[in-house]
């Protein structure tokens, strides 16, 4: 059975997080299912210039984040999780709040009643107390609060090589095979 994900990039500074992301994902012949923020999309744009168009590929649906009738605003679509990459404080508020305002907040209610994997990479540094309680109450709910605190083990040599690190680690909460770094050993000293 071929997996399904739903990826839903906001408005947070790291769009190099959600195009490695989507890229590492459309290499495993997953099936992508994917929203914008309307600042995401400005995002992408000034951090990368990107437009959505770039994500138009075989095996991408891409919605709307006001079609709140999408099928993958309902339970009954199963899946295989869904990640929020970045993911804003506002995004991530209103879903601790259970406010269903667009699509994103609704699919990862959704997510969140239905027990799939909900993976938040927020993005926002540093955190206020409203930050850690928000962050806290997913976590209580059952979401994976991944930051983009990326480790430096690995001796990064560009910007690539320091998102790989996250990324990698959210392909490992979705048990998806493929690696992007080997297995962390440790050096003697």
């Amino acid at each position: 059975m071929q997996h399904e994900f739903i990826i839903a990039i906001t408005g947070a500074s790291g769009a190099i997080y959600s195009k490695k992301l989507f890229d590492s994902l459309i290499d495993s012949k997953t099936r992508i299912h994917l929203i914008f923020s309307k600042n995401g999309k400005k995002i992408l744009k000034n951090e990368l210039n990107l437009s959505c168009s770039y994500f138009e590929k075989e095996g991408v649906s891409i919605y709307d984040n006001s079609q709140l009738n999408s099928k993958i605003s309902s339970g009954s679509f199963r899946h295989n999780g869904m990640i929020i990459i970045p993911a804003s404080m506002g995004c991530i508020g209103r879903i601790a709040s259970g406010v269903s305002e667009d699509l994103i907040t609704r699919s990862a209610d959704v997510a969140l009643k239905e027990g799939f994997s909900l993976i938040c990479v927020p993005r926002e540094t540093p955190y206020n107390t409203i930050h850690l309680k928000n962050m806290l109450a997913l976590s209580q709910a059952g979401a994976v609060i991944l930051p983009a605190s990326p480790g430096f083990y690995h001796k990064p040599k560009n910007l690539d090589d320091i998102s790989d690190f996250i990324v990698d680690r959210v392909l490992v909460h979705l048990n998806i095979k493929q690696r992007i770094l080997p297995t962390w050993e440790p050096n003697s000293c």
